[in-house]
């Protein structure tokens, strides 16, 4: 794979991952229901196949941004930012995971009801806290060591990484966390993302000059 490819996949899936993101949580039936989201997966279990699979795939497109990201860890906090960027891939693929418990829930409470239903769910995703969820908030937290290695490197802002984790904790907050969150995860990710597209091929492949010329256009 060319370097200009593995830059534009790069910076492309950081500014497409918090647009799936955003799309997921918003045809989430539970979540714009607020507090009438009781049996909303029940009810509405073609809406929670949608936006499973939207915030699966904003998941799978943040892979190759943060690959994207690791690769641009040079000089300053080298070791630090890679091993960031381990626990932040480790982390996110188990988010992606946990994406198809959404539709056992819309299931069990469509066949059983809200009550039964969302306790078997509930029950099963106790199991999964160890193998699944915690690792998956330390991909976050990897992330964001992840952007501070850049921000630490002068490749990116300081506020975007935690603009992103931020926004990605508080999108399912409804409805001033889905918005503020919303805005925050795409301002972050995007401007990282789109720092990445702007480079020049030469500067992607090569590190950066000892003289600390910042590699990344402003």
């Amino acid at each position: 794979m060319s370097h200009r490819l593995r830059r534009l996949m790069a910076g492309t899936c950081l500014v497409a991952a918090p647009v799936g993101y955003v799309a997921g949580l918003f045809v989430d039936p539970a979540l714009r229901a607020g507090d009438a989201a009781v049996d909303a997966y029940g009810r509405h279990p073609g809406q929670v196949a949608v936006s499973a699979a939207l915030l699966h795939w904003s998941w799978v497109l943040l892979v190759p941004g943060i690959v994207g990201m690791i690769h641009l860890v040079r000089r300053r906090a080298v070791v630090f930012g890679h091993v960031a960027g381990a626990v932040a891939l480790l982390g996110i693929v188990n988010f992606s995971a946990l994406m198809l418990g959404d539709h056992f829930y819309a299931v069990l409470e469509r066949d059983l009801g809200v009550e039964h239903g969302d306790r078997l769910g509930d029950e099963a995703f106790a199991l999964a806290r160890w193998g699944f969820q915690v690792p998956g908030f330390l991909g976050l937290l990897g992330v964001l060591l992840l952007g501070f290695a850049l921000a630490y490197g002068r490749q990116v802002p300081w506020w975007a990484p935690p603009a992103m984790v931020v926004g990605m904790l508080t999108g399912p907050i409804w409805p001033y966390g889905m918005i503020a969150g919303s805005l925050l995860y795409l301002a972050g990710s995007g401007v990282i993302g789109l720092r990445i597209l702007r480079m020049r091929d030469a500067d992607w492949a090569q590190p950066a000059e000892d003289s600390g010329k910042v590699a990344v256009t402003a």
